[in-house]
């Protein structure tokens, strides 16, 4: 079991791709620590099922994410590999301006671009003591090509993939930084898009989106490299070759 021993945390773990990446970290011997910042009782119950522990914080709330971060050491003894999975948007169609008032880009810039900051910044000083630790944060497709449930929200992925190759840089060697770039993802999140999901189904090479499961695969590939660094790796079926 190739993890064993090894301390993980992922954030917006109750649910979709965050569980499932739990599950898996899991399943090859990691102690992994589960958060999400609502949603307790199922986050309790995905920390229950792969036997770690269940930390409640918002992390746009920096205070509450270095409380979560000693939670996680004390508990563990260290922490080897963080993955920034938690996230959020808003679906607004491109063309709707005046729907996208300040409110929502502080709320989506808070969580995705701001809260994966806390998270990592909190984190670096555990990490710096592990063995090819590693950061892993979770973009999108959106933040790469002009696309996504809204423009803060890919504004938001493409400022987080920019921070993957600034943070890569700055705390090489010591922690690899890198991200995982998904297309649509089969998650309760995108239950209802069922237009898009037909869509992506017709138009990309593999002919489907991704589920949760091909997003964990490539964290652990990510996890699990002791060379590639500074690298978004674009999971998505082929759609951005379309």
């Amino acid at each position: 079991m190739e993890f064993t021993g090894k301390a993980v945390l992922v954030t917006g773990a109750s649910s979709g791709i965050g569980e499932r990446v739990a599950e898996r970290f899991a399943e090859l011997g990691a102690l992994v620590a589960v958060n999400s910042s609502t949603s307790s009782k199922a986050g309790e119950a995905v920390a229950a099922r792969v036997g770690g522990i269940y930390c409640r914080a918002d992390i746009a709330d920096d205070q509450a994410v270095r409380s979560m971060i000693e939670e996680v050491v004390a508990a563990f003894g260290g922490l080897d590999v963080v993955v920034n999975n938690a996230g959020t948007t808003r679906v607004i169609p491109h063309d709707d301006l005046d729907a996208v008032t300040d409110a929502v880009w502080n709320d989506i810039l808070g969580v995705n671009v701001l809260g994966t900051w806390h998270v990592s910044r909190a984190a670096i000083p555990h990490l710096r003591r592990a063995e090819n630790a590693s950061i892993i944060n979770v973009s999108s497709l959106a933040g790469l090509k002009t696309l996504g449930s809204s423009i803060p929200y890919a504004v938001s992925k493409a400022g987080l993939n920019h921070m993957t190759r600034l943070l890569a840089r700055t705390l090489g060697p010591d922690i690899r930084v890198n991200a995982v770039a998904p297309g649509l993802v089969d998650t309760p999140w995108t239950a209802d898009w069922h237009d898009f999901r037909t869509h992506v189904g017709e138009i990309t090479p593999m002919r489907r989106s991704a589920t949760p499961d091909d997003i964990a695969e490539a964290c652990l590939y990510l996890a699990r490299s002791t060379f590639a660094t500074g690298d978004v790796l674009v999971v998505d079926g082929g759609h951005h070759l379309v």
